[in-house]
């Protein structure tokens, strides 16, 4: 099967893959918008989980050829490449409608009855509330999705659970992964999920594409093209060369612009905050249910038929797109206490209001410790003259993780100014205005 992708042209489907991609898990995906709330923004921005994650996998299969070019005839090989690209392509799968909004109202981690090979032991033991990921999880291993990977089982070998395992990040079989004595599963997981990863270089050209914006451009090809394999104690981790760090620094900086330009754009963020209100105020109108199987139900239409049918003013506000009056936005400490005692001002006037707030680094990379520590990422230099190759870790190529260590945060404050007595308005103008 042929699928044409605006953002990479022809894309290649196997015939082995092709049940699971028509599977209903999987088709649930064209119904859930990648940015959510950001086309009322954006109009071109309608763009889906559904192809988002078939260009994944179609950077996937890129990365690993590149990676393990002159290897692609092993058994072994062709076993581990079918388990990543379906890891790539299956990791949005449990994503709820409008995407990351409606988490605040799933259930209840212990209610979805996640096998518990695929759970930490700090979720073993504290119930916390069930993400997307424990819905993809969940998908993957405990469903009837099961049955749409029987072609891939038996032409490669392959096991759902560990495809869950490089989604997950961590495995209790690393065995599945060692080929010639070496274990592959790092510089695997790192392509599902790091810094650099198929997900991020494919969102970012994606969504920069039909935003119709160029915050989110990079150089793919050569990207992929650098990529390395470095292998230390008989573990695979991800490099790339180091004539590509440049190319690396521009994939971040252009996360981080898209961050700032796109997704946190004062709408689409407080569109996000009318829907948090609207499932607070009337907690039993809409709910995310546990069984992954009526879960394929909820998707963006399913979601915007009960907002449309419900009478609770924060719900017609988001069908109506009607976002209250942004009066103030904080970028730094100072204007922060500004916004503060604007904040306090109409909370002593019980003036409604809604405060937003989006924050983002360039990189955790070297804020998360664990990061580091799990799995790192290197650069590979090839010493002139010379075969030899030396390695490095990423931090000392490159100074933006550093430099960028901040979070970067932006406040925002809303209310309908135009209803506010005279008085209300006038004091909020010379709080906005004071130095």
């Amino acid at each position: 099967m042929e699928i044409r992708d605006p953002v990479h042209g022809s894309i290649h489907i196997l015939d082995e893959e092709i049940p699971i991609i028509r599977d209903d898990f999987f088709q649930r995906l064209r119904n859930i918008k990648q940015l959510g709330f950001s086309e009322y923004v954006f109009p071109g921005a309608t763009h889906t989980r559904f192809i988002h994650s078939i260009g994944v996998m179609n950077i996937a299969n890129s990365a690993f050829d590149r990676l393990f070019k002159h290897r692609l005839q092993d058994k072994n090989i062709q076993r581990l490449k079918e388990t990543f690209k379906l890891a790539c392509l299956l990791h949005d799968v449990g994503h709820a409608p409008l995407s990351h909004s409606t988490e605040t109202v799933m259930p209840k981690l212990s209610e979805l009855n996640i096998p518990k090979d695929f759970l930490s032991l700090k979720d073993q033991k504290n119930d916390r509330q069930a993400t997307h990921e424990d819905y993809t999880i969940k998908s993957i291993v405990d469903s009837s999705f099961a049955g749409s990977f029987s072609l891939v089982e038996k032409k490669f070998g392959l096991e759902r659970k560990h495809i869950a395992d490089l989604i997950t990040g961590h495995t209790s079989d690393p065995d599945y992964f060692k080929v010639d004595g070496i274990n592959y599963f790092p510089v695997l997981s790192q392509l599902v999920s790091s810094e650099l990863d198929c997900d991020r270089m494919d969102y970012l050209l994606r969504d920069s594409y039909f935003c119709g914006v160029s915050y989110g451009s990079y150089d793919l090809d050569w990207m992929l093209d650098n990529l390395e394999v470095c292998v230390e104690n008989d573990m695979a981790y991800l490099g790339i060369n180091e004539r590509a760090v440049v190319t690396f620094d521009d994939f971040l900086l252009s996360r981080y612009h898209m961050f700032i330009m796109v997704y946190f754009h004062y709408r689409a963020v407080c569109l996000e905050q009318l829907l948090f209100k609207y499932f607070r105020t009337s907690p039993s109108e809409y709910v995310i249910p546990a069984s992954i199987e009526e879960y394929i139900e909820h998707d963006d239409q399913f979601l915007m038929k009960v907002l449309r049918k419900s009478k609770n003013k924060y719900a017609e506000a988001v069908v109506k797109n009607q976002v209250p009056q942004k009066i103030f936005e904080s970028f730094n400490d100072n204007q922060e206490k500004k916004l503060t005692e604007i904040l306090n001002y109409l909370a002593q006037e019980n003036i409604e209001f809604i405060r937003s707030s989006s924050s983002g680094r360039l990189s955790k990379y070297y804020v998360d410790e664990t990061s580091i520590s799990k799995y790192p990422m290197k650069v590979v230099r090839k010493l002139f003259g010379s075969d030899q190759k030396i390695t490095f870790d990423i931090n000392e190529a490159t100074d933006l993780f550093t430099k960028f260590a901040k979070s970067h945060a932006v406040n925002r404050l809303h209310c309908d100014f135009e209803t506010l007595t005279p008085v209300q308005q006038k004091r909020i103008l010379e709080l906005i205005h004071a130095r």
